[in-house]
């Protein structure tokens, strides 16, 4: 059901948080591993490579140097509000890496993409038209350009800023989702609610205390790099291979509980 024993996996963002977890879980069932990361891996995988997300020479480099085949691409990689190419990283890069591996035939039939967004990237379907505009655009620099064209004092609205760089991620699986099963690949993200990483205690004072009442009032602790990296290992594996263009809230049931008015924080 799980189905990683023997297979290719890369792991983009795989240092650190949950992308590490996510290395580390594949890599316990049996999973062949390799990690991109500017980081260093302190922990056992197959193969580990520098990568910059910033420098679209560096990116196409490794795009060329990848063999595959890659039976699963976990994408997750970020970074917060104020860190330089914060768009370039989180969206444009993995992007460019994606559809990189998938042309030049990476990802074979039956292969699976997991990304991570966050429930940052709810409201997503809110600012579909300017998304779809830039999604529209197919290469680096266009988009590049685009984001330093949408810039903003505005956090809803900046389009080089945490929010909008996942909502771009929802968006993305969404609107791709068809293309890439049309060549036999599934892609699928999930939306972390606030979870401790190293990331988020970086950024501790808007990241760890959102939602801290609906804790407190369930009892419960922050969620862990673990149980986002056991979705992303489901959805990028047999069991799921029904599930296609999804963007699945993982965050102890707060989404639902305020839209449904259960509980009203």
């Amino acid at each position: 059901m799980i189905g990683y024993e023997g297979k290719r996996v890369l792991v983009v963002g795989g240092a650190t948080g949950m992308g590490a977890a996510t290395a580390r879980q594949a890599k316990a069932l049996g999973a062949h591993v390799t990690v991109l990361d500017v980081a260093a891996v302190d922990f056992p995988v197959d193969d580990a490579q520098k990568i910059d997300l910033r420098d679209e020479a560096d990116v196409e480099a490794v795009i060329g140097r990848l063999q595959g085949p890659f039976h699963a691409v976990f994408s997750c990689a970020g970074v917060a509000d104020g860190a330089r190419g914060l768009m370039l990283i989180n969206f444009i890069a993995q992007r460019r890496l994606l559809e990189g591996l998938l042309a030049k035939g990476a990802l074979p039939p039956g292969s699976a993409v997991g990304v991570i967004s966050s429930t940052a990237g709810n409201p997503w379907k809110d600012h579909l038209p300017l998304l779809k505009e830039f999604l529209a655009i197919p290469d680096w620099k266009g988009q590049a350009a685009w984001v330093d064209a949408h810039r903003t004092d505005d956090k809803r609205t900046n389009a080089d800023g945490y929010g909008f760089s996942k909502r771009a991620v929802c968006a993305y699986v969404a609107s791709r989702a068809f293309e890439f099963l049309r060549q036999g690949v599934r892609l699928n993200a999930i939306l972390p609610g606030p979870t401790d990483t190293p990331l988020a205690r970086a950024n501790a004072e808007v990241w760890l205390a959102h939602a801290t009442d609906y804790r407190a009032a369930l009892g419960i602790k922050h969620l862990t790099p673990d149980e986002m990296a056991a979705p992303l290992i489901f959805l990028c594996g047999p069991a799921a291979s029904g599930i296609n263009g999804e963007n699945l809230v993982v965050d102890h049931g707060y989404t639902a509980a305020l839209v449904t008015g259960a509980f009203g924080g």
